[in-house]
Protein backbone atom coordinates (compact mmCIF):
# COMPACT_ATOMS: atom_id res chain seq x y z
CA UNK A 1 0.00 0.00 0.00
CA UNK A 2 2.98 2.58 0.49
CA UNK A 3 3.58 2.78 -2.86
CA UNK A 4 -0.35 3.72 -3.80
CA UNK A 5 0.79 7.46 -1.35
CA UNK A 6 1.10 10.53 -2.87
CA UNK A 7 2.68 12.87 -0.92
CA UNK A 8 2.14 16.99 -0.39
CA UNK A 9 5.06 18.52 1.36
CA UNK A 10 4.77 21.99 2.66
CA UNK A 11 8.07 23.68 3.78
CA UNK A 12 6.85 26.41 5.56
CA UNK A 13 4.38 24.86 7.32
CA UNK A 14 7.28 21.37 7.91
CA UNK A 15 4.25 19.15 7.12
CA UNK A 16 4.02 16.16 5.17
CA UNK A 17 0.52 15.15 4.16
CA UNK A 18 -0.37 11.39 2.54
CA UNK A 19 -2.76 10.73 -0.01
CA UNK A 20 -4.17 8.91 -1.81
CA UNK A 21 -7.60 7.45 -4.05
CA UNK A 22 -9.15 4.68 -3.05
CA UNK A 23 -11.00 2.06 -5.45
CA UNK A 24 -14.47 3.29 -4.55
CA UNK A 25 -13.50 6.73 -5.65
CA UNK A 26 -13.19 8.15 -1.80
CA UNK A 27 -10.25 10.39 -1.17
CA UNK A 28 -8.05 9.49 1.86
CA UNK A 29 -5.88 12.04 3.72
CA UNK A 30 -3.37 11.33 6.63
CA UNK A 31 -1.45 14.07 8.09
CA UNK A 32 1.11 12.14 10.72
CA UNK A 33 1.85 14.88 13.61
CA UNK A 34 4.73 12.88 16.10
CA UNK A 35 4.13 13.41 19.20
CA UNK A 36 0.73 14.63 19.25
CA UNK A 37 -1.80 12.37 21.92
CA UNK A 38 -4.80 13.65 20.10
CA UNK A 39 -5.93 12.18 17.07
CA UNK A 40 -8.91 13.20 15.09
CA UNK A 41 -10.87 11.95 12.09
CA UNK A 42 -13.20 13.34 9.55
CA UNK A 43 -15.18 11.84 7.54
CA UNK A 44 -17.36 14.54 4.74
CA UNK A 45 -19.64 14.57 2.18
CA UNK A 46 -19.43 16.85 -0.60
CA UNK A 47 -23.31 17.90 -0.06
CA UNK A 48 -24.51 21.28 1.84
CA UNK A 49 -27.58 22.86 2.47
CA UNK A 50 -27.23 24.86 -1.16
CA UNK A 51 -27.80 21.29 -2.54
CA UNK A 52 -31.47 21.21 -3.43
CA UNK A 53 -31.55 20.65 -7.24
CA UNK A 54 -29.27 17.78 -8.69
CA UNK A 55 -29.50 15.05 -11.28
CA UNK A 56 -26.65 11.87 -11.80
CA UNK A 57 -25.41 11.27 -14.85
CA UNK A 58 -26.99 8.45 -16.40
CA UNK A 59 -30.64 9.70 -15.74
CA UNK A 60 -32.53 12.09 -17.46
CA UNK A 61 -34.51 13.36 -13.76
CA UNK A 62 -33.71 16.38 -12.24
CA UNK A 63 -34.04 16.09 -8.77
CA UNK A 64 -35.56 18.79 -6.04
CA UNK A 65 -35.71 17.97 -2.68
CA UNK A 66 -36.91 20.18 0.11
CA UNK A 67 -34.86 23.29 1.89
CA UNK A 68 -32.83 21.23 5.10
CA UNK A 69 -32.40 18.05 3.64
CA UNK A 70 -28.72 17.77 4.14
CA UNK A 71 -29.13 19.03 7.89
CA UNK A 72 -31.71 16.71 8.27
CA UNK A 73 -30.03 13.83 7.08
CA UNK A 74 -27.00 14.54 9.46
CA UNK A 75 -29.20 14.05 12.04
CA UNK A 76 -31.06 11.04 11.21
CA UNK A 77 -27.36 9.27 10.81
CA UNK A 78 -26.15 9.23 14.25
CA UNK A 79 -29.04 7.24 14.61
CA UNK A 80 -29.29 3.35 13.88
CA UNK A 81 -31.41 -0.15 14.84
CA UNK A 82 -29.22 0.50 18.20
CA UNK A 83 -29.72 4.01 18.95
CA UNK A 84 -27.83 7.03 18.82
CA UNK A 85 -24.43 6.13 18.07
CA UNK A 86 -22.49 9.35 20.38
CA UNK A 87 -23.03 6.53 23.18
CA UNK A 88 -20.98 3.93 21.38
CA UNK A 89 -17.96 6.84 20.66
CA UNK A 90 -18.65 7.54 24.25
CA UNK A 91 -17.47 4.16 25.54
CA UNK A 92 -14.78 4.45 23.70
CA UNK A 93 -13.08 7.63 25.29
CA UNK A 94 -14.12 9.67 21.72
CA UNK A 95 -16.06 12.92 21.41
CA UNK A 96 -18.04 12.51 18.76
CA UNK A 97 -19.93 15.39 16.43
CA UNK A 98 -21.14 16.55 12.74
CA UNK A 99 -22.26 19.88 11.32
CA UNK A 100 -23.72 20.68 8.13
CA UNK A 101 -22.56 23.55 6.20
CA UNK A 102 -23.69 25.92 2.80
CA UNK A 103 -21.67 23.07 1.24
CA UNK A 104 -20.72 20.01 2.91
CA UNK A 105 -21.81 17.91 5.74
CA UNK A 106 -18.52 16.63 8.50
CA UNK A 107 -18.76 13.88 10.52
CA UNK A 108 -15.59 13.73 13.07
CA UNK A 109 -13.87 12.50 16.51
CA UNK A 110 -11.57 12.84 18.24
CA UNK A 111 -9.73 10.49 20.91
CA UNK A 112 -6.35 9.66 22.52
CA UNK A 113 -7.28 5.85 22.77
CA UNK A 114 -8.70 3.23 20.83
CA UNK A 115 -8.56 5.15 17.89
CA UNK A 116 -8.65 2.17 15.20
CA UNK A 117 -12.56 1.28 17.09
CA UNK A 118 -13.33 4.73 16.81
CA UNK A 119 -12.58 5.00 13.11
CA UNK A 120 -14.18 1.97 12.24
CA UNK A 121 -17.07 2.71 13.95
CA UNK A 122 -17.19 6.55 12.51
CA UNK A 123 -16.84 4.49 9.14
CA UNK A 124 -19.56 2.19 9.57
CA UNK A 125 -21.90 4.32 10.74
CA UNK A 126 -21.84 7.12 8.43
CA UNK A 127 -21.98 4.38 5.26
CA UNK A 128 -25.15 2.69 7.13
CA UNK A 129 -28.04 4.68 6.65
CA UNK A 130 -30.99 3.21 8.58
CA UNK A 131 -34.44 5.89 8.23
CA UNK A 132 -38.35 4.34 9.00
CA UNK A 133 -41.14 6.74 8.69
CA UNK A 134 -41.58 7.18 12.79
CA UNK A 135 -38.00 8.21 13.14
CA UNK A 136 -38.85 10.89 10.94
CA UNK A 137 -41.17 11.89 12.05
CA UNK A 138 -40.02 12.02 15.21
CA UNK A 139 -36.90 14.17 13.43
CA UNK A 140 -39.31 16.52 12.14
CA UNK A 141 -40.74 17.73 15.45
CA UNK A 142 -37.04 18.38 16.84
CA UNK A 143 -35.37 20.07 14.19
CA UNK A 144 -38.64 21.68 14.25
CA UNK A 145 -38.29 23.45 17.59
CA UNK A 146 -34.31 23.68 16.64
CA UNK A 147 -35.64 26.20 13.62
CA UNK A 148 -37.87 28.11 15.97
CA UNK A 149 -35.33 28.48 18.19
CA UNK A 150 -33.33 30.07 15.78
CA UNK A 151 -35.84 32.02 14.89
CA UNK A 152 -35.32 34.23 17.98
CA UNK A 153 -31.73 33.74 17.39
CA UNK A 154 -29.66 36.93 16.97
CA UNK A 155 -26.56 36.44 15.69
CA UNK A 156 -28.32 33.86 13.81
CA UNK A 157 -30.80 36.13 12.46
CA UNK A 158 -28.58 39.25 11.56
CA UNK A 159 -26.52 37.45 9.70
CA UNK A 160 -29.11 35.33 7.27
CA UNK A 161 -31.25 38.01 7.22
CA UNK A 162 -27.89 39.94 5.44
CA UNK A 163 -27.75 36.54 2.92
CA UNK A 164 -31.60 37.29 2.21
CA UNK A 165 -30.45 41.18 1.83
CA UNK A 166 -27.72 40.05 -0.47
CA UNK A 167 -29.50 37.06 -2.61
CA UNK A 168 -32.57 37.10 -4.68
CA UNK A 169 -32.16 33.62 -5.39
CA UNK A 170 -29.65 31.40 -4.30
CA UNK A 171 -30.15 28.84 -2.18
CA UNK A 172 -27.24 30.51 0.24
CA UNK A 173 -29.91 32.86 1.40
CA UNK A 174 -32.23 30.31 2.93
CA UNK A 175 -31.25 28.86 6.49
CA UNK A 176 -29.32 25.56 6.51
CA UNK A 177 -31.74 23.60 8.87
CA UNK A 178 -34.31 24.41 6.41
CA UNK A 179 -37.95 25.49 7.51
CA UNK A 180 -40.99 23.92 9.53
CA UNK A 181 -42.58 23.43 6.17
CA UNK A 182 -40.17 22.32 4.16
CA UNK A 183 -38.58 19.82 6.74
CA UNK A 184 -41.95 18.97 6.93
CA UNK A 185 -41.95 17.44 3.42
CA UNK A 186 -38.30 15.54 4.55
CA UNK A 187 -39.71 11.30 3.85
CA UNK A 188 -37.61 8.13 4.03
CA UNK A 189 -37.38 7.93 0.22
CA UNK A 190 -35.97 11.76 0.09
CA UNK A 191 -33.44 11.01 2.45
CA UNK A 192 -32.50 7.60 1.03
CA UNK A 193 -32.40 9.32 -2.64
CA UNK A 194 -30.15 12.31 -1.02
CA UNK A 195 -28.01 9.61 0.41
CA UNK A 196 -27.59 7.09 -2.50
CA UNK A 197 -26.77 10.11 -4.55
CA UNK A 198 -23.98 12.59 -2.38
CA UNK A 199 -23.05 9.83 0.00
CA UNK A 200 -21.52 7.51 -2.85
CA UNK A 201 -17.28 7.68 -1.89
CA UNK A 202 -16.77 9.42 -4.69
CA UNK A 203 -18.37 12.40 -3.78
CA UNK A 204 -16.96 11.99 0.10
CA UNK A 205 -13.02 12.31 1.86
CA UNK A 206 -11.50 11.51 4.82
CA UNK A 207 -9.02 13.11 6.70
CA UNK A 208 -7.16 11.56 9.73
CA UNK A 209 -4.61 13.31 11.88
CA UNK A 210 -2.22 12.53 14.73
CA UNK A 211 0.47 10.17 15.88
CA UNK A 212 -0.61 7.80 13.31
CA UNK A 213 0.91 5.23 10.68
CA UNK A 214 -0.64 6.36 7.43
CA UNK A 215 -0.14 2.49 5.84
CA UNK A 216 -2.24 1.47 9.21
CA UNK A 217 -4.99 3.86 8.47
CA UNK A 218 -5.10 3.28 5.08
CA UNK A 219 -5.41 -0.41 4.90
CA UNK A 220 -8.26 -0.01 7.56
CA UNK A 221 -10.06 2.56 5.47
CA UNK A 222 -9.79 0.57 1.99
CA UNK A 223 -10.55 -2.55 4.10
CA UNK A 224 -13.54 -1.15 5.34
CA UNK A 225 -14.87 0.80 1.92
CA UNK A 226 -14.50 -2.62 0.09
CA UNK A 227 -16.78 -4.26 2.73
CA UNK A 228 -19.54 -1.86 2.19
CA UNK A 229 -19.37 -2.88 -1.66
CA UNK A 230 -20.13 0.47 -3.49
CA UNK A 231 -21.20 0.68 -7.25
CA UNK A 232 -19.88 3.06 -9.73
CA UNK A 233 -21.73 6.62 -9.36
CA UNK A 234 -21.50 8.74 -11.86
CA UNK A 235 -20.93 12.46 -11.79
CA UNK A 236 -23.56 14.41 -10.01
CA UNK A 237 -24.77 17.86 -11.82
CA UNK A 238 -26.06 20.22 -9.14
CA UNK A 239 -28.11 23.31 -10.48
CA UNK A 240 -28.62 26.55 -8.82
CA UNK A 241 -30.87 28.96 -10.05
CA UNK A 242 -29.70 32.44 -11.95
CA UNK A 243 -28.64 35.18 -9.58
CA UNK A 244 -28.31 38.70 -10.43
CA UNK A 245 -25.23 40.79 -9.84
CA UNK A 246 -27.78 43.52 -7.74
CA UNK A 247 -28.39 42.78 -4.44
CA UNK A 248 -32.15 42.06 -3.49
CA UNK A 249 -32.60 44.99 -1.04
CA UNK A 250 -30.18 47.14 0.66
CA UNK A 251 -31.14 47.16 4.34
CA UNK A 252 -33.10 44.43 7.01
CA UNK A 253 -33.91 45.56 10.49
CA UNK A 254 -35.36 43.15 13.17
CA UNK A 255 -36.22 43.74 17.07
CA UNK A 256 -35.02 40.57 19.25
CA UNK A 257 -33.91 40.59 22.69
CA UNK A 258 -30.71 42.21 22.53
CA UNK A 259 -28.82 44.87 25.31
CA UNK A 260 -27.07 46.45 22.04
CA UNK A 261 -27.92 46.29 18.56
CA UNK A 262 -26.07 43.87 16.02
CA UNK A 263 -24.65 45.22 12.95
CA UNK A 264 -24.01 43.02 9.48
CA UNK A 265 -22.68 44.86 6.63
CA UNK A 266 -22.48 42.46 3.65
CA UNK A 267 -20.95 43.22 -0.16
CA UNK A 268 -22.01 40.85 -2.76
CA UNK A 269 -19.35 39.15 -4.85
CA UNK A 270 -20.89 38.12 -8.21
CA UNK A 271 -17.52 37.11 -10.09
CA UNK A 272 -16.74 34.58 -7.26
CA UNK A 273 -19.35 32.53 -8.83
CA UNK A 274 -17.25 32.14 -12.02
CA UNK A 275 -14.13 31.28 -10.17
CA UNK A 276 -12.64 27.76 -9.31
CA UNK A 277 -9.43 26.05 -7.92
CA UNK A 278 -6.56 27.99 -7.65
CA UNK A 279 -8.10 31.16 -8.85
CA UNK A 280 -10.63 30.97 -5.92
CA UNK A 281 -8.13 30.17 -3.45
CA UNK A 282 -6.29 33.37 -5.03
CA UNK A 283 -9.24 35.77 -4.56
CA UNK A 284 -10.04 34.61 -1.20
CA UNK A 285 -6.50 35.18 -0.27
CA UNK A 286 -6.02 38.49 -1.74
CA UNK A 287 -9.73 39.78 -0.20
CA UNK A 288 -8.89 38.30 3.26
CA UNK A 289 -5.32 40.30 3.19
CA UNK A 290 -7.05 43.69 1.98
CA UNK A 291 -9.77 43.30 4.70
CA UNK A 292 -6.83 42.77 7.42
CA UNK A 293 -5.07 46.25 5.98
CA UNK A 294 -8.49 48.32 6.09
CA UNK A 295 -9.96 46.83 9.50
CA UNK A 296 -7.28 45.15 11.12
CA UNK A 297 -5.96 46.32 15.19
CA UNK A 298 -3.35 47.54 14.10
CA UNK A 299 -4.71 50.26 11.23
CA UNK A 300 -6.30 53.65 12.14
CA UNK A 301 -9.67 52.91 11.27
CA UNK A 302 -10.12 49.89 13.74
CA UNK A 303 -8.94 52.26 16.50
CA UNK A 304 -10.95 55.00 15.82
CA UNK A 305 -14.11 53.02 15.91
CA UNK A 306 -13.10 51.28 19.17
CA UNK A 307 -11.62 54.58 20.76
CA UNK A 308 -15.18 56.23 20.09
CA UNK A 309 -17.12 53.18 21.77
CA UNK A 310 -18.69 52.04 18.25
CA UNK A 311 -17.16 48.57 18.24
CA UNK A 312 -15.69 46.03 21.08
CA UNK A 313 -13.74 42.75 20.94
CA UNK A 314 -16.81 41.15 19.03
CA UNK A 315 -15.94 43.62 15.71
CA UNK A 316 -15.19 40.71 13.14
CA UNK A 317 -14.99 41.02 9.58
CA UNK A 318 -14.12 38.17 6.63
CA UNK A 319 -14.49 37.16 2.83
CA UNK A 320 -16.51 34.05 1.65
CA UNK A 321 -15.80 32.45 -1.32
CA UNK A 322 -17.53 29.31 -2.99
CA UNK A 323 -18.07 28.21 -6.28
CA UNK A 324 -21.18 29.56 -6.67
CA UNK A 325 -21.33 32.42 -4.24
CA UNK A 326 -18.96 35.16 -2.76
CA UNK A 327 -19.49 37.94 0.24
CA UNK A 328 -17.49 40.45 2.27
CA UNK A 329 -19.14 40.16 6.31
CA UNK A 330 -18.05 42.91 8.75
CA UNK A 331 -19.79 42.31 12.24
CA UNK A 332 -20.15 43.46 15.35
CA UNK A 333 -22.29 44.97 18.11
CA UNK A 334 -22.51 48.26 18.73
CA UNK A 335 -24.07 51.39 20.56
CA UNK A 336 -25.18 52.87 17.25
CA UNK A 337 -25.46 51.04 13.70
CA UNK A 338 -26.44 54.21 12.15
CA UNK A 339 -23.45 55.88 12.97
CA UNK A 340 -20.89 53.02 12.85
CA UNK A 341 -22.17 52.21 9.39
CA UNK A 342 -21.77 55.78 8.54
CA UNK A 343 -18.06 55.58 9.70
CA UNK A 344 -17.38 52.08 7.81
CA UNK A 345 -18.65 53.50 4.46
CA UNK A 346 -16.60 56.84 4.93
CA UNK A 347 -12.95 54.91 6.21
CA UNK A 348 -13.88 52.58 2.85
CA UNK A 349 -13.87 55.95 0.83
CA UNK A 350 -11.09 57.22 2.24
CA UNK A 351 -9.57 53.78 1.42
CA UNK A 352 -10.34 53.84 -2.20
CA UNK A 353 -9.00 57.56 -2.49
CA UNK A 354 -5.76 57.47 -0.47
CA UNK A 355 -4.59 53.96 -1.02
CA UNK A 356 -2.36 51.91 2.18
CA UNK A 357 1.36 51.77 1.87
CA UNK A 358 4.18 48.96 0.88
CA UNK A 359 5.25 48.68 4.48
CA UNK A 360 0.84 48.14 5.83
CA UNK A 361 1.04 45.38 2.79
CA UNK A 362 4.36 43.70 3.63
CA UNK A 363 3.19 43.77 7.23
CA UNK A 364 0.22 42.64 6.98
CA UNK A 365 1.15 39.52 4.25
CA UNK A 366 3.57 38.37 7.55
CA UNK A 367 0.76 38.53 10.25
CA UNK A 368 -1.31 36.44 7.74
CA UNK A 369 1.02 34.06 7.09
CA UNK A 370 2.61 33.32 10.59
CA UNK A 371 -1.38 33.38 11.97
CA UNK A 372 -1.76 30.32 9.29
CA UNK A 373 0.93 28.39 10.42
CA UNK A 374 -0.10 28.81 13.90
CA UNK A 375 -3.51 27.23 13.42
CA UNK A 376 -1.87 24.30 11.98
CA UNK A 377 -1.32 23.32 15.95
CA UNK A 378 -4.86 22.95 15.79
CA UNK A 379 -6.03 19.55 14.48
CA UNK A 380 -9.46 20.26 13.84
CA UNK A 381 -8.42 23.37 12.00
CA UNK A 382 -6.82 21.35 9.75
CA UNK A 383 -8.83 18.40 8.80
CA UNK A 384 -11.64 20.39 8.64
CA UNK A 385 -10.53 23.15 6.71
CA UNK A 386 -8.37 20.37 4.20
CA UNK A 387 -11.71 18.86 3.59
CA UNK A 388 -13.78 22.22 2.58
CA UNK A 389 -10.99 23.48 0.56
CA UNK A 390 -10.62 20.26 -1.14
CA UNK A 391 -14.48 20.06 -2.11
CA UNK A 392 -14.23 23.45 -3.67
CA UNK A 393 -11.25 22.48 -5.81
CA UNK A 394 -8.51 24.16 -3.92
CA UNK A 395 -5.68 23.21 -1.32
CA UNK A 396 -5.22 24.24 1.99
CA UNK A 397 -1.56 23.71 1.62
CA UNK A 398 -0.95 26.05 -1.06
CA UNK A 399 -2.39 28.70 1.17
CA UNK A 400 1.34 30.41 1.82
CA UNK A 401 2.46 30.38 -1.68
CA UNK A 402 -0.76 31.88 -3.03
CA UNK A 403 -0.41 34.79 -0.32
CA UNK A 404 3.52 35.26 -1.62
CA UNK A 405 1.99 35.66 -4.77
CA UNK A 406 -0.22 38.29 -3.98
CA UNK A 407 0.61 41.53 -5.53
CA UNK A 408 0.24 44.98 -4.17
CA UNK A 409 -1.82 46.47 -7.39
CA UNK A 410 -4.16 43.76 -7.14
CA UNK A 411 -5.46 44.46 -3.95
CA UNK A 412 -6.31 48.34 -5.25
CA UNK A 413 -8.65 45.89 -7.87
CA UNK A 414 -10.41 44.00 -5.40
CA UNK A 415 -11.16 47.20 -3.55
CA UNK A 416 -13.20 48.84 -6.46
CA UNK A 417 -14.65 45.52 -7.40
CA UNK A 418 -15.49 43.68 -4.73
CA UNK A 419 -16.28 46.47 -2.17
CA UNK A 420 -18.37 47.63 -4.11
CA UNK A 421 -20.63 50.37 -2.59
CA UNK A 422 -23.55 49.57 -4.95
CA UNK A 423 -23.53 45.94 -3.82
CA UNK A 424 -23.67 46.51 -0.35
CA UNK A 425 -26.61 45.65 2.32
CA UNK A 426 -27.18 46.57 6.05
CA UNK A 427 -28.99 44.07 8.53
CA UNK A 428 -29.36 45.22 12.19
CA UNK A 429 -31.17 43.62 15.15
CA UNK A 430 -32.00 46.15 17.79
CA UNK A 431 -33.28 45.70 21.26
CA UNK A 432 -37.26 44.54 20.74
CA UNK A 433 -39.16 47.64 22.57
CA UNK A 434 -41.04 46.93 25.86
CA UNK A 435 -45.11 46.70 24.84
CA UNK A 436 -47.13 49.54 26.27
CA UNK A 437 -49.19 46.56 28.57
CA UNK A 438 -45.65 45.78 30.33
CA UNK A 439 -45.34 42.40 28.59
Amino acid sequence: MAADWQIIENRELREKLYWRTLDSGLELYVLPKAGYQKKYAAFAAHFGSIDSKFQVNGSEEIVTVPDGVAHFLEHKLFEDEQGDVTGRFAALGASANAYTTFTHTNYLFSCTEHFRENLELLLNFVQEPYFTAASVQKEQGIIGQEIRMYEDHPQWRVFFNLLAALYHEHPVRIDIAGTVESIAKITPEVLYQCYRTFYHPSNMAVFVVGDLDPNAVGDQVAENLARHKHGPLGPIRRFFPDEPPEIARQRVTQELVVSEPLFNLGFKDPRAASLEGPDLLKRETAMELLLEIIFGESEPLYNELYEDGLIDDNFDFGYTAEKTYGYTLISGETRDPELLYQRIMEGLEKFRKHGFTEEQFERHRRNQLGSFMRRFNSLEFVANNYLAYRFRGTDLFAYPSVLQEVKREELSELMAENLDPQRHAVSLILPRKESGDGS
